[in-house]
């Protein structure tokens, strides 16, 4: 039954996250620490994003393009038993990422992109009380980088700004707990992800002359999932998650252009992004046909907030659905799923007070994935 639940998580994995919540893309799952004995785990997933939308028609509602990079997500996952009570597993994975390039033909945005890259090194440790209670936890490190250029007549004097945040490693904690009953695979598990604190090097220019490198101070949000799975029928599996993500602390101040766009005052979170906290919630089934296969879907929602929206972040809520397939032989279990997700309308803003630039109408998002699991 564990191999269902995998399964139907996988296409998620850097899908229909990658325009919601954030930045967000793995939704740092540590869900390997539950397989049983010593197990290897490889991961890779490709997604394509349609984001588009026009400028206002006071801009002469030109197109945007389509501003969504394709992306790739790699991750990779050790387990092993220590003793009958303790085991510990190594996850690395790319939590978080960003690729948006707003095409030449916009007035408002043109030219406007962003590039962020995040890759996780994380070890967790389990105790087992008995068969059904047990506490985790472990250290993370996060090694982040970030590149941002603001163009087009919607950024006014700030047209043609660039920050470029340089490569810096933050370290961070998750703990969590989980009750299991075995008899009708079930599992609960509640887990805290911290924040991870970055001061990155960092250059700020203006129409390509240096105005300011003084360290930017950036922290990832602290999150909260809730895994849950159990069995309904013989071979069915009901599973879900909820994952709430703090995204409205998560700010990118440079300093010398957080202070201009302040009138000369430096305001915390009053810079290159403003963003609400995110509540994903997914729910699915699963079953098994036979010895070798079995499969599952599954419904992921985020509910809309404002309407106005950072240029960098286009969108407002989704909805997606994903299928997976299983097949295991002996100790070998291969998943592959397809994941397909409707984001939500949303129009980029600017200034003080935001004024809408443009109108972003019938996105999505379309993943593939693959993951490669063997116990021994």
């Amino acid at each position: 039954m564990r191999t269902i639940i995998l399964g139907a998580g996988l296409a998620a994995v850097g899908a229909g996250s990658a325009f919601a919540g954030g930045i967000d893309r793995s939704g740092q799952g540590v869900s390997q620490i539950f397989e049983k004995g010593s197990y290897v785990e490889l991961g890779f997933s490709v997604g394509h994003p349609s984001v588009s939308g026009k400028d206002v028609a006071a801009f002469g509602g030109q197109p945007s393009g389509n501003v969504g990079g394709d992306f790739t997500q790699l991750s990779l996952a050790y387990k092993a038993d220590i003793n009958d009570r303790l085991s510990y597993a190594i996850i690395i994975d790319q939590p978080f990422g960003a690729d948006l390039n707003y095409a030449p033909t916009s007035i408002a945005l043109g030219g406007t992109k962003v590039t962020a890259d995040a890759t996780s090194a994380t070890g967790v440790l389990r105790y087992k009380f008995d068969d059904n209670w047990s506490v985790y936890g472990g250290i993370r490190a996060d090694k982040a980088s970030g590149d941002i250029t603001l163009k087009g007549l919607a950024y006014g004097p700030f047209n043609g700004y660039r920050v470029q945040l340089s490569d810096d490693v933050g370290y961070g904690y998750l703990v969590g707990a989980a009750y299991e009953r075995p008899d009708i695979a079930l599992r609960v598990a509640l887990t805290y992800n911290s924040r991870i604190k970055h001061s990155f090097d960092t250059l700020e220019t203006l129409g390509g002359a240096p105005i300011g490198n003084k360290p930017t101070d950036v922290s990832t949000p602290q999150s909260v999932n809730l895994d849950f799975q159990t069995g309904i029928a013989e071979n069915t599996l009901l599973f879900g998650q909820v994952r709430w993500a703090d995204w409205s602390d998560f700010d990118i101040d440079p300093i010398t252009f957080t202070t201009l766009a302040n009138g000369g005052k430096f305001v915390k979170g009053g810079g290159l992004i403003d963003l609400e906290d995110t509540t994903t919630w997914t729910v699915g089934l699963g079953r098994k046909f036979n010895d070798n296969w079995s499969g599952a879907v599954s419904i992921s929602y985020e509910k809309k907030g404002d309407p106005l929206v950072s240029p960098l972040a286009p969108t407002n809520g989704r909805v997606g659905m994903t299928l997976a397939g299983v097949y295991t032989q002996d100790n070998l279990k291969i998943t592959t799923g397809i994941n397909y997700t409707k984001l939500g309308d949303a129009q980029p803003e600017t200034g003080t007070p935001d004024v809408a630039r443009a109108n972003f109408t019938g996105n999505d998002v379309v993943a593939v994935g693959v993951r490669i699991g063997y116990s021994f």
